[in-house]
């Protein structure tokens, strides 16, 4: 009775066609959907590090958790170390861990974070060869920077600001070098650059330079357009400016070389500058002081804290609404298969009256015919089904390296898992529940009543 199922499919290639892509389309989805929350899930929790709280300027709490923690975002600001001073200072009785975060340059679309070595510590990471950073201009990096960047030991680059890769945007303060690797962590450890926080200090401040010898370079320029002078006098102003500018260079070349990795009791000393944020692990999540701390923040500074958990739910709920009318579209577009299914059944059972009327005579019983049209409703379902579970994750292939280059994420397409086989086992149902009211009709079929013509 499969062989002759089998047969029966094959004979209707186009609506064996129209019932794959319909139920194809529909598992399609929801596989696509389980394999994205599945992953988009695993990499949150990965990230979250036991990180009970993020202080950082004021904006948009969300998009400072995405931002110091899952690095897809952009800053909502800098925060004074004046200000921060007090939660920098270690506290054991309440905090078990306090890592800076000074953020706003790349390379190749890896974002470079100026911080300590806490940092590692924070998501359990350990060098694969070299060393932690130690100076200005050093850098350990990630597993996949070195795997997908294509950097080793040694090398030397230049950091951009912005995280996008732009030549316009280079700083040209001094090239940067790596001393290390850090192991894989499965975390967003494996996509930074980290290195001191005098390290982007000493960028930014080139940088402001640069904007202000610009700005009196214009202004000089102006100024001489609105006077006359002769070409000697402009000879000479032209070398005093050559040597200004051979001044600069030689100061900020000093400065470069004489900033070195700062201790926690170093970056406290320096008020007058600033960092992005500070990442917070507490002794004990029941401690009063700890319980409080966030709103005392949020009331009494020009700083902002996020608890990372609830802005996470947070957003697993607003993903979820979306996600839920896909799945919902997807059950629908298989339950529109599941019709498909059955109209072609019952279509072809009133075609196929004389020839199940002659398997009748041929010695095949009632049962018989009954499993043959159930036969290839489950057929129709399975085939349906493994197509949508491949055209699921050919979707996340495609959608895997789209993600990889905006957010920085190793996305896979996923094992076949114990979603897949209930995927499955839901569409053969489908499939059984399309195919039971044709099969009781082959199982009554009245064959003197179709024999004789009647």
């Amino acid at each position: 009775m499969f062989k002759v199922a089998w047969k029966n499919i094959m004979h209707r290639p186009l609506t064996l066609m129209l019932n794959i892509l319909l139920l194809g389309l529909g598992v399609g989805l929801m596989s696509f959907l389980f394999i994205m929350n599945d992953q988009l899930k695993e990499k949150f929790d990965n990230n979250l590090a036991d990180i009970d709280l993020v202080v950082g300027a004021k904006g948009s709490p969300l998009q400072m958790i995405l931002c110091n923690m899952y690095h897809i975002d952009s800053p909502t600001g800098n925060i004074s170390i004046a200000e921060a001073k007090p939660y920098l200072k270690p506290n054991p009785a309440i905090f078990k861990r306090v890592v800076p975060l000074s953020l706003g340059d790349s390379h190749n679309g890896y974002r470079i974070v100026g911080t300590d070595h806490s940092f590692v510590a924070l998501y359990n990471g350990a060098i694969a060869s070299g060393k932690l950073f130690d100076k200005t201009l050093e850098v350990t990096i990630g597993h996949t920077v070195a795997v997908e960047g294509g950097l080793k030991i040694g090398d030397k680059f230049k950091s951009s600001h912005g995280f996008t890769q732009d030549e316009d945007q280079l700083h040209d303060h001094g090239e940067m070098t790596v001393v290390g690797i850090l192991k894989p962590s499965r975390s967003v450890l494996d996509q930074l650059i980290l290195t001191a926080t005098s390290t982007v200090w000493a960028a930014h401040e080139h940088v402001e330079e640069k904007e202000i010898q610009i700005e009196a370079e214009h202004n000089h320029e102006h100024d001489h357009e609105g006077h006359d002078h002769d070409h000697e006098h402009d000879h000479e102003g032209h070398d005093h400016d050559d040597h200004d500018h051979a001044g600069h260079d030689h100061s900020h070349h000093d400065h470069e070389h004489h900033v070195h990795d700062l201790s926690r009791e170093d970056l406290i000393s320096h008020e007058d500058k600033e960092i992005t944020a500070m990442l917070f692990q507490y002794v004990s999540k029941t401690n009063r002081v700890a319980l409080n701390l966030p709103r005392s923040i949020n009331d009494n500074t020009d700083m902002m804290a996020a608890s990372p958990p609830y802005e996470i739910n947070r957003l697993y709920s607003m993903m979820g609404v979306g996600t839920k009318a896909l799945q919902v579209l997807g059950f629908l577009i298989a339950l529109v298969s599941a019709i498909s299914i059955f109209i072609s059944l019952l279509n072809s059972l009133k075609e196929r009256e004389y020839e199940l009327s002659l398997l009748r005579v041929s010695g095949a019983g009632p049962g018989q015919l009954f499993s043959l049209v159930i036969f290839e409703g489950l057929i129709l379902a399975f085939i349906g089904a493994v197509i949508g579970l491949l055209l699921g994750r050919i979707a996340m292939y495609f959608m895997a390296s789209r993600l990889d280059i905006s957010y920085g994420y190793d996305f896979g397409v996923g094992m076949f898992g114990l979603k897949d086989l209930y995927i499955l086992l839901a569409a053969l149902a489908l499939g059984l529940l399309a195919s039971i009211i044709p099969a009781l009709r082959a199982f009554g079929l009245d064959i003197h009543r179709v024999l004789s013509g009647k």
